[in-house]
Parts: structure tokens; sequence; C-alpha cells
């Protein structure tokens, strides 16, 4: 009996799950990222029970002493052990490995860099980008590995020109947002099992074969953040960095003083620690003059969005498709559906909302949707370089 496993073994052959092809011979060798977590747990058990060859990798990402570590951490120390344990219990060889030097230069500097210069950064997207689907996919090749897959909600799909990423059929638990960076080189190699999966029916397989993480709860926020509290790291990170300056209305009334803008985010209302008659919200932050600019909420209504170093997943060349001003629908948060938008080209890629939105925060992400009734492939998207206002825009 394999440890982690119920008080019976199990006949594999009489589990109840969907069977998967990875596009891959039989037998060959497929890596998976295991974070510990349910989810990487049941994509490499699919892939055990596939007949493929498995081998399941987890990340040693970062120093607690440096990052507060808070119970259902990615990759802490009780998720690497339960990691091990599935593998035990799945009879795959499991190898962890020390990444916190990359993660730290790749992820945390970055996080904190960020939000230093007022932008507010997606770490989440940062460390696919540069540490799963970049290092950890050349550790995989090296390995021996025909494909990598983790157990991210994203579909995977064989088009007309090659591999297409689309939402996962559970909209609830998609990941799109969070995987525009992927390059098509990487869709090559990359699959994601769960993507076609309800989050249920996932601990639900994790559940029959006994699997210690099938209940367990879901990591929240960011990794490496305790209970959501940003500039507490970013002041570990960078001491003395955060600066303390002015409160300044859009009409330059100065309005108070604050402690540093990294506690504070575009759209933010409360505790801004001003009085008026009507509500306030940040409309911008001006790092380079330590400046926190609050107005109405009308204020926040943003209709055009400069993009930077932007990743292109449709077809054709993606200059192209923004120099003829292609429709697509756009996310610019990653709790809010598609809206319709169209891609420009203004010395690089920009985007016009068709409906302006408030809250829209340099250091974001606004990723490209099909215009089909499901928004469902994804092409493609960039980070937020800078906004312009509704108001400005009309002006």
């Amino acid at each position: 009996m394999f440890p982690g496993l119920m008080s019976n073994a199990i006949d594999i052959s009489a589990i109840d799950a969907p069977e998967i092809d990875f596009g891959v011979p039989a037998g060959a060798r497929v890596i998976v990222a295991m974070s510990g977590g349910v989810d990487s747990s049941v994509t490499a058990a699919l892939a055990k029970l596939a007949g493929y060859d498995v081998v399941g990798v987890t990340l040693q990402l970062y120093d607690h002493g440096v990052a507060i570590q808070k119970k259902g951490a990615c990759c802490a120390g009780q998720d690497i052990a339960d990691a091990r344990r599935v593998a035990e219990a799945m009879d795959f060889p499991h190898y962890v490995l020390d990444y916190e030097d990359r993660f730290s230069d790749a992820v945390m500097e970055d996080f904190a860099d960020t939000y230093l210069a007022g932008a507010t950064p997606i770490p989440c997207v940062r460390c696919n980008e540069r540490v799963k689907f970049k290092d950890l996919m050349e550790t995989a090749r090296d390995l021996g590995g025909a494909a990598m897959a983790t157990g991210h909600y994203i579909r995977r799909v064989i088009g007309p020109n090659g591999p297409e990423l689309r939402r996962a059929y559970d909209a609830g638990k998609d990941q799109s947002y969070f995987l525009f960076s992927t390059t098509k080189d990487q869709l090559d190699f990359l699959r994601f099992p769960l993507g076609a999966l309800p989050k249920e029916e996932v601990r639900r397989i994790a559940g029959q074969l006994g699997l210690v993480v099938a209940d367990k709860p879901d990591s929240q926020d960011i990794c490496f953040v305790p209970e959501g509290k940003y500039a507490t790291v970013v002041e570990r990170l960078r001491p003395g960095a955060a600066e303390p300056g002015e409160i300044v209305h859009l009409d330059g009334t100065v309005m108070g003083r604050h402690p540093g803008v990294i506690h504070y985010t575009v759209g933010q209302r409360r505790g801004l620690g001003v009085a008026t008659g009507d509500p306030l919200y940040v409309v911008r932050l001006d790092a380079a003059r330590r400046e926190v600019v609050v107005g109405p909420r009308e204020a926040l209504m943003v209709s055009d969005v400069l993009l930077k170093d932007v990743t292109w997943l449709g077809d054709g060349e993606g200059e192209a498709a923004a120099r003829a001003g292609t429709p697509v629908a756009v996310k610019v948060r990653s709790t809010r559906p598609p809206a319709p938008a169209r891609l420009v080209w203004r010395d690089g890629f920009a985007v016009t909302l068709d409906n302006p939105e408030e809250g829209v925060a340099p250091g974001q992400a606004c990723v490209f949707y099909s215009t089909d009734v499901a928004h469902d492939r994804v092409l493609g998207g960039g980070w937020i370089a800078s906004t312009m206002s509704a108001t400005a825009a009309a002006a």
C-alpha cells in the first residue's frame, strides 16, 4: 500500500476519471509541476493513470525569513511534504528544486520595485512567466520530458495554426488572465488537463484516489504575502524606501500627508485619511513626486490603455492586428468579465475600450480575448504602462 492512500490498496483500473491524451507517444515522460495542492496533484494522477512516465517537480521558491510564511502559502514546507506523499501514493518519482534565488530576483524584487514605482504588480504572472514557464520548462526538457503539465484551469486546444490557449470551462476557476504571457513556443510543450473540469470533479477524483490533499483548501492571495499585507513585504525587501509625501487633489489642493505610495492603489477609497463632503478615490500614484493624487469617482474612468511587453497568441502578427484596429474583448482586472475594445497602434500596442472602465492601474495586465459570445480564445495581452482618462480622451 502506498503512503497517502486509503486503508485498502486501490485498483486504479477502477478509478472513474477522464481519459487524457497529451498528444505525445504512449509511455512518454511527462514532467508535472506540483505545488502540493489538489489541482497539481490530480494533474499528476491523471497523467499517471493515462500511462505516461510521470516525474513530479516541486519548487522551493522563497526564503520564509524574508517573505513571511503563512498557512496555505504555495510551496511552503507542508506543501512540499504533501506533493511528496502524493508522488509516493501514485508511485512516481518526485524532486524538489531550490529556485529561491531565481524567484527572489525575477518575482519578489520586481514586486517591490513595481510598488515603489507607484504601480500595482501581479507577481503570479511574473512567476509563471519567468520561473515556471521559463526556468522550470528548461529543467523539464533536461529531464527528458516530452511535455510539462500543470494544474492551471485553462485549456490548450489544437487549432488550424497550432496550439491555442482557451479559457477554462469552469468560469469561476479560469486562470487565463494570469497566463496571458505564455508564448506560442511554450504552448507547444505545455499541457493543462484540468481546463475541461469543474473544481468539484477535481476534488472528487482526489477523494476517490484517497490523496491526502483531497480536502486541502485552495491557496489564497500571493504566496509570499501574509494576509494580503503588501506594504509589509515591500518594506522588508526595501527597508526605508517608502518615503512619505502629500495627498493632492486633482485641482492641486494639498489634502494631507501619507506614509508612502506603497500603501495605496488606484481606485482605493477607504483609509485615505482625508475628509471632504464628497467621496474621494485614488486616481493615480506619482512615485517620483511622492504624491497620492485623489479625485471624484468619475476621474477613475479610463478609455485608453497603453501597453508594454505584449505577448500575441492570435493568428498572424500582433502588430498588424493592432494597426488594423482589430476588435477584441479585454480584461483589465482579473475579477472583471471581458469587455469590448479595439487593439490600436500608437508607437506600440494600445487598447481603446468601447466603454470606459474605472480603476485601471499601471502594473496590472490587459488580456485580449476573442469577440465570440464566450470570449473563449486567449489572444494574448500586455502590461499596462499608462492610461488616459475618458475626459482627456474626449477633449
